[in-house]
């Protein structure tokens, strides 16, 4: 703890020069409270490199957070051991929850869906619950903005000097920061909202002002949320807006040096009362830049990939496995620290995401004619497809079995977004009931609605519908990969397999301490004949327990190294 200490000082000193410390040490006064002092026999401070993640929206999921906790089950099952819960703090829910109105109350109807009672409580049985079961819990937090409905935001309207003015970015017109990019391009035209006789600054939607963390009280304020759920049980936080932070005038207000210093910040606060709460980077920037996020252990845990999602996706329809591995090459991922890891995931939890942050113009315009098969499906002017996984794989299930099987092989932890599991379709019903609710087209809507857990539950009882075919598969695959650590952490090489130099084989060997695996993708639309390396000769596939000679169109093979 004193590391930590003199850490959060050093910091301090950085970001507010000529702040006294002393604000920051009356701020230490009042969390020492939080400090655990449970015993921590077994504990494992890199979990999360062994975890398969699942996202969901809770009341989408199962109404609320009784009927998730009644779900647990199906998950443990299915063979996840990290739920990911998607925006459930307080929200007037214009964007999902993603503007919080407040940062310390689960938002009411995810209690209790009835509207009978608003007991917190609720939220930790299903912790509880959750952990009983050896499911770890994180969830999404906003560090880069609030709903305009935020008391602190309302209390900043009041007048130029009401002291929680200056928690927010104002200027008296919107030449200041011109150089920060249009974020939501096509659905909001401008960074600055007039509110009176001056403009609010914000990043993403109008209604979700941007935090000052200028204000040295904003970034204690922040601080005071994170301590306050780890202590409540919470595994980790998915940093949202990572990037965005820190805004400096001349600049475009990402990845700015102090929003670096803010991040290591939030580390050592969290590490000074409890180690091993995961803190995620969402950060849609190239591996380059993101890997930075990680720091040299200081930063965060972990950090999604975001370019390597769209090349899965680019090569599939290229059928040929060169994005990939030119993705993963050391020219373009760099090596993380040894505590860090990568998230990998098969789109967004919303779209098949196409920034030109981290795809080619040529790229972006190759996936987007491949996979945006219905106008209604564009998002952001073409940087984005708002469809589920199983749509924009038609509906073939060999391909999305395929995608599934590149992202629990490849380094990384995977994501899994919920209703994918079992091919889940675009739910148009609710895309046109929230334009209604939000006044805002966002596609993004289509890939969200709720699951019928009836019409679920006569599915999966069917061994021959589409939903059996990709649960059932996934979940041997997950159950596989659970058993093994190299998935997680090895160590990964491309290889090139006799007689296939083109490309159409995606082949690698994965180790981990003394255990080796060889996986080979199929990417070609027809069946191809394959001769194994003289290490894996005579070894066998874990699903067929066979030798393989053939790989099926789309398919493939996990093959244990003796």
């Amino acid at each position: 703890m004193p590391h930590f200490r003199s850490l959060l000082f050093d910091y301090w000193e950085q970001l507010y020069p000529g702040v006294p410390a002393k604000i920051l040490e009356n701020f230490l006064l009042t969390i020492e409270f939080y400090s655990d002092k449970k015993d921590v026999t077994g504990f494992q401070a890199d979990w999360y490199k062994d975890a398969i993640v699942y996202s969901l929206y809770a009341d989408l999921f199962n109404t609320d957070f009784t009927g998730l906790t009644q779900k647990l089950d199906y998950l443990n099952d299915l063979g996840i051991n990290c739920i990911w819960l998607l925006p459930v703090l307080d929200s007037p829910m214009r964007d999902a929850g993603f503007d919080i109105s407040d940062y310390k109350n689960i938002r009411s109807e995810l209690l209790d869906k009835s509207g009978k009672t608003n007991d917190q409580n609720i939220f930790r049985q299903f912790l509880a619950a959750a952990h009983e079961k050896g499911i770890k819990v994180i969830f999404d937090i906003s560090m880069n903005h609030t709903s305009d409905e935020h008391p602190w935001f309302v209390e900043a309207c009041k007048s130029k000097d009401n002291p929680f003015r200056d928690y927010y970015i104002w200027s008296e017109n919107v030449d200041l920061y011109k150089d920060a990019r249009i974020i939501f391009k096509g659905i909001e035209s401008s960074n600055w909202e007039k509110k009176g006789d001056e403009y609010y600054f914000h990043r993403f939607f109008n209604f979700q002002p941007d935090l000052n963390y200028k204000n040295p009280q904003v970034l204690l304020e922040i601080c005071s949320v994170l301590l306050f759920w780890q202590n409540a049980g919470v595994d980790g936080f998915r940093a949202d807006a990572t990037p965005y932070i820190w805004k400096e005038e001349g600049t475009e207000c990402e990845n700015l040096l102090k929003t670096h210093l803010v991040v290591k910040f939030f580390r050592a606060i969290l590490d000074y009362i409890k180690p091993g709460s995961l803190l995620l980077a969402e950060a849609c920037q190239q591996p380059a830049q993101v890997v930075e996020y990680m720091g040299n252990g200081d930063e965060c845990h972990a950090a999604y990939h975001f370019p390597l999602m769209p090349r899965i996706f680019k090569s599939i329809a290229m059928q040929s496995g060169k994005p990939i591995e030119e993705t993963l090459s050391k020219a373009f991922t760099p090596e993380l620290p040894a505590s860090g890891q990568w998230f990998t995931f098969l789109r967004c939890h919303d779209e098949l995401s196409l920034e030109l942050v981290y795809v080619t113009e040529e790229e972006r315009k190759y996936i987007h004619k491949q996979y945006c098969l219905k106008p209604e499906w564009n998002f952001r002017m073409g940087e984005g497809i708002s469809a589920r996984l199983s749509e924009l794989m038609q509906r073939d299930e060999r391909r999305i079995l395929l995608a599934y099987s590149i992202i629990l092989t490849l380094p990384g932890t995977p994501v899994i977004y919920y209703g994918d599991e079992f091919g889940k379709f675009n739910d148009e019903a609710y895309y046109n009931e929230m334009i209604r609710v939000t006044g805002k087209d966002d596609t993004r809507f289509l890939v969200r609605g709720k699951i019928d857990w009836e019409e679920l539950s006569l599915n999966l009882q069917n061994p021959e519908s589409f939903s059996s075919h990709i649960f059932t598969k996934l979940r041997l695959m997950l159950h596989i990969r659970n058993q093994h650590k190299t998935f997680g952490r090895g160590s990964i090489e491309f290889i090139t397999l006799p007689g296939n130099e083109r490309g159409n084989l995606l082949s690698f060997i994965r180790t981990y301490e003394n255990e080796k695996w060889l996986i080979i993708h199929n990417m070609k639309a027809t069946a191809a004949d394959i001769k194994l390396p003289a290490i894996a000769e005579n070894c066998v596939d874990i699903f067929s327990n066979t030798t393989p000679l053939t790989i099926d169109a789309y398919g493939f093979n996990w093959v244990k190294i003796r």
